[in-house]
């Protein structure tokens, strides 16, 4: 079991800056594929960025803006956002696969989930 605890969300102005942050419970971090995906009010959950044990993958809407990272040390996985847009408003949730699987851009991929946070960015 994984428990996944995201934090770092708030109110920027159009064109700042967040970093998210998804604090992983249990053992084989290292071995967890994590992702970040985001639901706009009254849209479905769409994929922002993942990250495996040797490759990252970012949705076109964000690449060059958005970073993933992660520090196995700490068990957490981390969302630079920078150059934010309105359109980047939305609730961001992270998630992990079970040990061993690859990273997807498929929500119905990942077996846990965090409570989300929430990011707002103002024009």
């Amino acid at each position: 079991q994984v428990q996944l605890v995201e934090s770092g969300g708030g109110l920027v102005q159009a064109g700042g800056s967040l970093r998210l942050s998804c604090a992983a419970s249990g053992r084989a971090f290292s071995t967890l594929a994590m992702a970040w995906f985001r639901q706009a009010s009254g849209k479905e959950r769409e994929f922002v960025a993942a990250i495996s044990w040797s490759s990252t993958d970012y949705a076109d809407s964000v690449k060059g803006r958005f970073t993933i990272s992660r520090d196995n040390a700490k068990n957490t996985v981390y969302l630079q956002m920078n150059s934010l847009k309105p359109e980047d408003t939305a609730a961001y949730y992270c998630a992990s696969r079970r040990p061993g699987l690859s990273s997807s851009r498929r929500s119905d991929a990942y077996h846990y989930w965090g409570q989300g946070t929430q990011v707002t960015v103002s024009s």
